[in-house]
């Protein structure tokens, strides 16, 4: 789980009590972190960061699932663009043990949020592998391996740039 903070965060009493959560969450304190996401929801009840997170930590924390899957989806509403609430929803619904909705989730913020490379790493982790270069030749063609090794070095050589 990688966690990014808010450029939109505007109050600096929210940004820090998230900050606090975040850095709890980091270090396994999943209580304390659910208190200071809490904390900072209150103080910006629309702030989909804080919305995401607090229905992450509701999944993990507390097994709340159906209210984390509620406050994940209100966050990707506000903010529909942005990969990280994808992968927080994405592990609501693994926690639940929902792993297609979790997959479909992280196909959805690759087309909203661009090609982020967490969310392809996500799906890697998942094991669910992009279809052959070739689609009418079975994944297993000399052509197809070829191919598929070249996009592999192509977008790990776009990564670095």
């Amino acid at each position: 789980m990688s966690h990014w903070i808010s450029p939109a965060a505007e109050t600096p009493e929210g940004l820090e009590e998230f900050k606090v959560g975040l850095a709890r969450l980091r270090q396994g304190q999943r209580a304390e972190a659910m208190t200071h996401i809490r904390r900072a929801l209150e103080v910006e009840p629309r702030n989909p960061f804080y919305l995401s997170y607090a229905g992450l930590l509701a999944a993990l924390n507390e097994a709340r699932f159906g209210d984390a899957e509620l406050l994940c989806r209100q966050a990707i509403e506000l903010k529909w663009n942005h990969a990280q609430l994808y992968l927080n929803l994405a592990d609501v619904y693994q926690q639940c043990g929902r792993k297609a909705e979790a997959i479909a989730t992280l196909e959805k913020g690759l087309k909203s949020a661009g090609r982020d490379f967490r969310l392809r790493r996500a799906l890697e982790r998942m094991g669910v592998r992009r279809a052959p270069v070739l689609r009418w030749l079975d994944r297993t063609h000399p052509m197809n391996r070829a191919l598929g090794r070249l996009r592999h070095r192509l977008a790990a050589n776009t990564r670095m740039i």
